[in-house]
């Protein structure tokens, strides 16, 4: 899943409703919140206790989801521990077994493999 993120204060919903879907996160033991078209159920964004002026948006939402720049530099593989079995990770790029940074905040020092790797 490609989901990136935004600043809180830059997304605005021009038009229709959501729905949301909470839980805690395995990980962080923080809220996380699902939001849904109430439409169609499409999952379209997420937010989190976690971090509260930010928000994921599905990369599946955009008319041209091919926009978003997946460079090593901008990019990271987060919760690569319970990724599924066949998922490919790309050489280069900043990865990660769960978070990226501690609930505290502090940085996870990030794993770069030097070629693709394939979780078994």
């Amino acid at each position: 899943m490609i989901e990136p993120i935004f600043p809180l204060d830059s997304y605005e919903i021009l038009s229709g409703a959501e729905t949301i879907y909470s839980l805690i996160s395995a990980g962080s033991g923080k809220r996380v919140d699902v939001h849904f078209c109430q439409s169609c159920g499409t999952k379209v964004r997420l937010t989190f206790e976690r971090f509260p002026d930010m928000l994921g948006i599905y990369n599946g939402t955009f008319d041209e989801p091919d926009w978003i720049e997946r460079h090593p530099d901008k990019t990271k593989h987060i919760f690569l521990g319970v990724a599924q079995r066949g998922t490919l990770i790309p050489a280069g790029f900043n990865c990660f077994e769960e978070h990226a940074t501690t609930n505290a905040g502090e940085p996870i020092e990030p794993v770069r493999y030097e070629t693709p790797r394939m979780i078994l």
